[in-house]
């Protein structure tokens, strides 16, 4: 039985992952207000500041100090609306802040991002996760949902071509604890981030032998990660289903 002098400290983690997924979830809800209220003009305006780099760059710049916070809140949305582009977001992070900067900044929104999408999935469960994911994407992830293993997550975010957003969902699902979660995402993330965000950065200062040089070690790297990711998520896949198939027997 656990004493009743620890029972105050126990509660203090539940109230602080809630507090952290409430205010993310006011910070997305005022942004979904403000696109609603302004109709169509807003969506094209933010679908520009995706597509266009120096029209992004002049309006960081517009915003001043204000910049870094709402590049900050576009990051956390594209995690959530997942079909919004994330490699693009990375890469203008450090187009108009710079490469550690963008790196910064993009980390916190992903990661901002990262935990509203755990929350919503711990909160609203499997009826509204399944609806965001088709058969092939639940056959494929659904089984972190019963691991929730560190070692998963963090392949699972370092591998390219993983839908993590999706996963984040998943994620909330299984056993795995939020504070656990936000660590090993964000550490997961953070290789891919930053060689955006020096892309980015490379591009905008016009030092072009270099964003060769960093693209071509990126994709040395990347590459027969990309191309045996399925093998890989299918060893997962099978580890974890061994545990459950040997307790069924």
């Amino acid at each position: 039985m656990r004493p009743r002098g620890n029972d105050k400290g126990g509660r203090l983690i539940p109230k602080a992952r809630w507090l952290v997924g409430i205010s993310l979830a006011v910070l997305l809800a005022g942004l979904a207000v403000w696109l609603s209220v302004s109709g169509g003009e807003a969506v094209r305006f933010l679908l520009r500041l995706y597509e266009d780099p120096a029209f992004l760059r002049e309006a960081l710049h517009r915003w001043g100090i204000l910049a870094p916070v709402i590049f900050i809140a576009i990051q956390a949305l594209q995690v959530v609306a997942s079909p919004i582009p994330g490699d693009v977001t990375g890469f203008l992070g450090g187009y108009a802040f710079g490469q550690w900067l963008g790196f910064v900044y993009s980390t916190i929104g992903l990661t901002a991002g990262s935990l509203l999408a755990f929350w919503i999935g711990r909160v609203l469960g499997a009826p509204f996760v399944r609806r965001l994911l088709s058969d092939a994407a639940w056959t494929r992830l659904g089984f972190v949902v019963e691991t929730g293993g560190i070692v998963v997550c963090l392949i699972i975010f370092l591998l390219p071509g993983v839908p993590k957003d999706i996963a984040c969902y998943l994620f909330g699902m299984s056993p795995m604890s939020f504070w656990v979660f936000a660590i090993i995402s964000t550490l997961g993330r953070m290789p891919g981030t930053w060689v955006l965000s020096a892309q980015g950065a490379k591009t905008a200062e016009g030092e072009y032998l270099q964003l060769v040089i960093l693209s071509a070690a990126a994709v040395a790297v990347a590459l027969p990660l990309y191309y045996y990711r399925q093998r890989i998520i299918g060893t997962l896949r099978r580890q974890a289903a061994g545990p459950r198939v040997q307790d069924e027997g």
